[in-house]
């Protein structure tokens, strides 16, 4: 399969970033601005404080719409004056425990925000290529060791992976029903893994509680130190959103498909590994094991991704290795703390870094 150019593809072209202010949707809009995109992002608050959107000052350097996605009378006017060439969807409620406690919020979101986007795409007259991002939690997890496959069937017990999995349900009722036979809307779903990396300040988070515990030298709280996940770097899921929305646009063969990002290790890495392993890059770091570790929501021991397809379609797999995520994501914050007023930089040259892994290894 031929290489692809990710700068020719994107640059002068106009792309809308829901969710842009996350943590996910910040490393997407620097690394579209770094190609050359005339970003429009959408998003209805900044998520976290400290904030990678915020330190980056990425306000300055995109079109930026505080907009609610609930809103589909607002959503709709974006769409129409803006006439994008492609669409990125992230936006949002995207923690479990707070699933639990704000259920409505989390399909209001989730759900009905994914079908306002979808609305908002019917009345489109110019070509745009869609990628509408959910989650491994998408699945209906069985606890089972092999990864989950694009055709598992989905579900989902906590509020969270139950509104991702009715999102993809929503998804696919408007891709036959209203974009089959349409030639301009190329629409793409894409399931990603636990992503981590510099950058990441959200609430109830393995890394970011870390950081912010060492930081000040205090111990960090392990809740669930054997649970595993598929660990990646925030780059390797963003480049994956990236070379399907390139490849969608070329193929419409691609239109409806589902593909899963996840790293490419054959090992499982539980919680404390993690922890260990981000010691080698912290100079003082400790923590303990919660002793009372029981939730009063249910949470997942184990969730892997079958990544196949998307390394035989797409010619996409992850291209780090379990310690090369560690060390920049450890990097990243090491740096933060030490010189902010240079994290600009240190996100841009991890982005530079990261494309030319792309080349050297895809």
């Amino acid at each position: 399969m031929s290489k692809i150019s990710l700068k020719k593809n994107f640059k002068g072209k106009t792309v809308i970033v829901t969710g842009h202010t996350g943590f996910k949707g910040s490393w997407l809009t620097l690394w579209l601005i770094s190609l050359g995109a005339n970003v429009v992002g959408i998003s209805s608050n900044v998520p976290s404080s400290p904030s990678h959107f915020e330190t980056l000052n990425l306000k300055r350097k995109i079109t930026n719409k505080n907009i609610d996605i609930r809103n589909l009378k607002k959503l709709k006017k974006i769409f129409r004056d803006y006439k994008p060439n492609y669409v990125f969807h992230l936006a949002a409620q995207s923690l479990v425990k707070r699933s639990y406690i704000d259920p409505i919020y989390t399909f209001q979101t989730n759900s009905i925000g994914t079908l306002n986007i979808l609305e908002s795409l019917k009345n489109l007259k110019n070509k745009c290529t869609v990628i509408l991002i959910t989650s491994d939690k998408s699945y209906k997890n069985l606890e089972i060791q092999r990864g989950y496959k694009e055709d598992d069937i989905l579900g989902g017990t906590d509020p969270y992976s139950a509104s991702k999995a009715s999102a993809e349900l929503i998804i696919k009722s408007y891709v036959k029903s209203y974009f089959q036979k349409n030639d301009k809307i190329s629409i793409g779903i894409a399931r990603a893994g636990n992503v981590i990396g510099g950058g990441d300040w959200s609430k109830d988070r393995l890394v970011p509680d870390c950081v912010k515990s060492w930081s000040k030298n205090n111990r960090v709280n392990i809740r669930n130190p054997k649970s595993t996940r598929p660990w990646q770097h925030v780059l390797e899921a963003v480049g994956g959103y990236l070379i399907f929305a390139t490849r969608l646009n070329k193929n419409k063969k691609l239109h409806g498909e589902a593909f899963n990002f996840g790293p490419n290790t054959k090992k499982p890495y539980n919680v404390i590994r993690l922890v260990k392993s981000m010691k080698k890059y912290w100079k003082k770091v400790s923590w303990k094991i919660s002793k009372n570790n029981k939730n009063n929501f249910f949470e997942s021991n184990l969730l892997k991704l079958n990544c196949s397809k998307a390394s035989k379609i797409l010619n996409w797999k992850s291209v780090l290795s379990f310690e090369e995520i560690i060390k920049m994501t450890a990097q990243w914050y090491s740096r933060y703390y030490s010189k902010p007023k240079k994290i600009l930089l240190t996100s841009l040259n991890q982005i530079k870094n990261y494309e030319k892994l792309m080349k050297e290894r895809l």
